[in-house]
């Protein structure tokens, strides 16, 4: 019978309280006991990027979903979301009243996979070691703000902070944090390729095609003891070039689920046309997207031309006729869905204006049209992508203010290109790596950040660590709303739209409602095949 599901969990507040290998290793309804995802997520290893695996290294959301899998965190975030719980950890505590200082004791009999005990000692290299490889993928800027680690015995840990930092909890769990063996890491540079080894729920293999992965095969770790509880014993991760391809293969009975990223179109059609065995699945989502500048290139440094294009840019008909249900309009990096929120982008420039975006360039000395390129990825955010560019192209362009071209470059290019400084403007997405206001805000304006950017605001930096000081974080709303208003004045990111997620599966998969939280990061021991969840 048709079927579909919709599922709409509470909203998220303020802080919601390997060697690669081959051979037979399928699954999904056609053969096997293993459960099948599908994921349009692509894992590169290049020139630029050769250690895409790394926790020192990865900072996207599809690396970091395969490393949730398979590195053990001290705490985690449960599955209904709200503050982390202890993982590796068998309790997390700040031990002052001015979270500065803050002790884990680790669970007893701990193993990495191969049988080698975890330590505290591990903890402490394991991190140590992001911190001093400090890759420029932005990955150690979640880590810096800690000034020493401290062991006590084989199973204590203190974090001692260079400043209060009340959201170093969820720093914890994310995999910049996934503990790793220093008999197996080395603590200065990168390991490279696609091993991975841990202490986390699965151990892993894979099985690439040429520089990439085309299969991740994820088997339960008998030796694993932490939080999470496994609803299966084997998940097949499988890479589609597109999300056509991966439907086909949904449809096929080839896997039995399909997550990040489902198209627009693809969305719609389950929702208007339910198709026999096949449910879909919605989840509220955290992602958002916005256009980067490199304040020092020539064509946008003067912020009055990043200030034009924040009045031109139409959000609602990028929302409604490129992504549809799946997106809404946002005027902030923060998203609405999060307390200390503010329509920042709204209140400074209002409704989309030629008049008004044509007097910044004239009173800044601006010759127009200008001229500039709007750089974006075509094979990590999925197909949507394309067509919002072409929107933005098209609104800029019917203005005669701006002459714009678009180019797209794969994400394994990309990356590294915008982090070089390659691009003046440039379409990027972001996943938080917790639901915090924070991270909407620190990995893009504080020191080595994500994005690599020039831009420096003093009082956006002075503000960071001042919010961070509040436990009580809607305390922390007003420095988050002054933040707020000097990035919607001086437009180093011009936030697009905020998007909800979409899950696809086989309706003898339960489970689904959890295989992605409100930060997209992907919880496969959630899932089973018949029986309950």
């Amino acid at each position: 019978m048709n079927r579909k599901t919709l599922v709409l969990p509470a909203v998220v507040g303020l802080l919601a309280p390997v060697l690669v290998a081959c051979g037979s290793t399928d699954g999904g309804s056609g053969g096997g006991d293993a459960i099948v995802v599908g994921t349009t997520d692509q894992f590169v290893a290049g020139e630029d990027a050769p250690a895409p695996l790394d926790p020192a290294y990865a900072y996207d959301t599809g690396a970091w979903n395969v490393l949730r899998q398979t590195l053990q965190t001290l705490m985690h975030t449960p599955r209904g979301g709200g503050e982390p719980v202890p993982d590796a950890a068998e309790s997390c505590i700040f031990t002052d009243t001015v979270s500065e200082s803050y002790r884990c004791k680790l669970r007893s009999g701990l193993q990495f996979a191969d049988g080698t005990p975890v330590t505290a000692e591990d903890v402490k290299f394991s991190i140590e070691r992001v911190l001093e490889i400090d890759a420029d993928n932005g990955t150690a800027a979640l880590l810096s703000n800690i000034d020493t680690i401290e062991t006590k015995g084989d199973n204590e840990i203190i974090f001692h902070l260079a400043t209060p930092d009340a959201t170093f909890p969820y720093k914890l769990s994310t995999p910049a944090a996934g503990i790793v063996s220093k008999e197996k890491y080395d603590g200065k540079k990168l390991r490279e390729g696609f091993q991975v080894d841990g202490s986390g729920p699965y151990t892993m293999k894979t099985e690439t095609d040429g520089d990439r992965i085309s299969k991740v095969v994820f088997t339960k770790n008998p030796k694993y003891k932490g939080d999470l509880k496994l609803k299966n014993d084997k998940v097949v991760l499988r890479s589609f070039p597109d999300a056509d391809s991966m439907g086909r293969a949904l449809d096929s009975g080839d896997i039995d689920l399909m997550t990040r990223a489902m198209s627009p179109e693809q969305i719609r059609d389950m929702l208007e046309n339910p198709k026999d065995g096949v449910k879909l699945t919605e989840m509220p989502g955290l992602e958002i997207r916005y256009l980067a500048f490199d304040t020092s290139d020539p064509v946008v440094k003067d912020k009055a031309v990043r200030q034009a294009m924040a009045s031109l840019v139409d959000r609602g008909q990028i929302a409604g006729e490129v992504y549809g249900a799946t997106a809404e309009p946002l005027y902030s990096l923060i998203p609405k869905s999060i307390s200390a929120h503010t329509n920042s982008f709204f209140n400074k420039y209002g409704e989309p204006s030629r008049k008004e975006a044509a007097a910044l360039l004239s009173e800044a000395g601006i010759d127009t049209p200008v001229k500039l390129t709007l750089h974006y990825t075509t094979d990590h955010y999925g197909e949507g992508t394309a067509k919002e560019f072409e929107a933005l192209r098209d609104q800029l362009n019917a203005s005669e203010l701006f002459d714009v071209r678009i180019q797209g470059t794969e994400w394994s290019k990309f990356r590294p290109a915008q982090k070089r400084g390659d691009y003046a403007v440039y379409g990027l997405g972001w996943f938080p790596d917790f639901p915090d206001p924070d991270n909407y805000t620190a990995p893009f304006l504080g020191e080595g950040n994500f994005l690599n950017s020039p831009y420096v605001s003093d009082k956006a930096r002075a503000l960071i660590p001042q919010s961070r000081r509040e436990v009580d974080r809607t305390a922390a709303a007003p420095a988050f709303k002054q933040i707020q208003e000097i990035v919607a004045k001086d437009v180093p990111v011009l936030p697009l739209w905020q998007g909800k997620q979409y899950v696809a599966a086989r309706d003898d998969i339960t489970g689904v409602e959890w295989v992605l939280n409100s930060s997209s990061d992907l919880q496969l021991w959630e899932l089973s095949k018949g029986g309950t969840a």
